[in-house]
């Protein structure tokens, strides 16, 4: 079986999404992590569609690692929960392959803000050769729904990116609710941007070669960091991937009900998340949550990535046609037979790998275009 570390930001049922409360009118919770669970919202009968069979082989072994619903823990105890990421090692463990990260891929933490927090994890791949052209750089965005996860959780996609396009991947951490709302975390986005911007050069990057990645509450941040870059004249990248973005806070999309009883993410975590990360009911139309509301025009060429099984599949798909109606360039594709949290598992995944593919030639294939003006 595979270990699931226990410190605090380390676990986590990967992903989620911030809703306004089914009413409306549901106070959010106090900033300390151990603030019980709001009520759970009503139960739905629809029962979400058929996994694949490598997915289900997933979601079966995060079963039998023994979480419980995050739904009804505490922030403090869900950050203890195995993650889907767990599930796939497991599996992986099962099959008799190596769970250890790839070492030709190193690592250094550096701190962009005071907090212990702030800081991002810098992968650079071995390949690269001492006097070698700079690198591209990738600012990569993890999920959890801004309360739980970190960028232990979220190791898999941004090592791989960094192996597979030769390009230095950096990933943000940043500051968790119910101690930190929001905007806190599109803060620490936008501050984490503007210092990889700064920094690149020094770590062999080309800060002109530049482009965003996220999944979830990541896929959010990495669409509302370019929004922030194009307005504060900070180079914009060339390139957007955002994987299940949190993207549009209505409560009846069609997403939110066929798979209101999916797994490792549900309707009831959407509702949990929304407690805990925001200020105020409010807060769900600010339109660097609900990005389909957000001033979208001139941002770059974007891929959405989506999952067949999984309650902000429609977000995805509606901040597509938010984006095309104001003239960028996307891409959008929901992937069958796979739930929230696949594009890690691009290993035991074909659903992912195929993810990941689309993804790696996209952003290779922008590296290499003429800069935008």
């Amino acid at each position: 079986m595979v270990s699931v570390s226990k410190l605090p930001l380390r676990a986590g049922i990967v992903a989620a999404a911030v809703l306004t409360a089914s009413a409306g009118a549901l106070a959010q919770s106090p900033s300390s992590p151990s603030a019980p669970p709001p009520a759970a919202p009503p139960a739905s009968a629809i029962q979400p569609p058929k996994a694949a069979p490598d997915m289900q082989m997933v979601l079966d072994a995060l079963a039998g690692l023994g979480g419980k619903p995050i739904e009804t823990l505490t922030p403090a105890e869900a950050r203890m929960q195995p993650s889907a990421a767990d599930g796939a090692k497991a599996v992986m463990a099962k099959k008799g392959m190596s769970t250890a990260p790839d070492t030709s891929v190193t690592t250094q933490d550096l701190p962009y803000g005071a907090d212990p927090q702030q800081f991002a994890r810098v992968y650079k791949p071995g390949a690269a050769p001492a006097g070698s052209k700079p690198m591209p750089v990738i600012v990569y965005y993890h999920g959890g729904g801004w309360v739980i996860a970190d960028v232990d959780t979220y190791d898999a996609a941004p090592r791989a990116m960094a192996k597979a396009l030769n390009a230095i991947v950096v990933s943000v951490e940043y500051r968790h609710a119910p101690e930190f709302k929001f905007p806190a975390q599109h803060d620490d986005a936008a501050a984490a941007y503007r210092w990889t911007l700064q920094q690149a050069a020094n770590w062999g990057g080309d800060p002109e070669k530049i482009a965003m990645v996220g999944e979830s509450a990541g896929g959010n941040l990495a669409v509302a960091t370019a929004i922030y870059a194009r307005d504060n004249g900070l180079t914009v990248p060339r390139h957007i991937v955002s994987v299940y973005p949190i993207a549009n806070s209505s409560t009846t999309l069609p997403s939110r009900m066929d798979s209101a009883n999916a797994k490792p993410l549900n309707a009831a975590m959407l509702k949990w998340f929304g407690y805990y990360y925001q200020a105020s009911p409010a807060d769900a139309q600010d339109p660097r949550l609900n990005l389909v509301a957000a001033s979208l025009r001139g941002l770059p060429p974007t891929t959405i990535i989506n999952a067949q099984i999984d309650p902000l599949r429609s977000d995805g798909e509606t901040l597509a046609t938010a984006m095309r109606a104001a003239g960028v360039k996307v891409e959008q594709k929901t992937y069958p037979g796979v739930t929230h949290e696949f594009f890690g598992m691009a290993k035991v995944v074909r659903g992912a790998k195929d993810a990941n593919d689309l993804a790696v030639a996209r952003l290779k294939a922008a590296f290499a275009a003429p800069a935008r003006r």
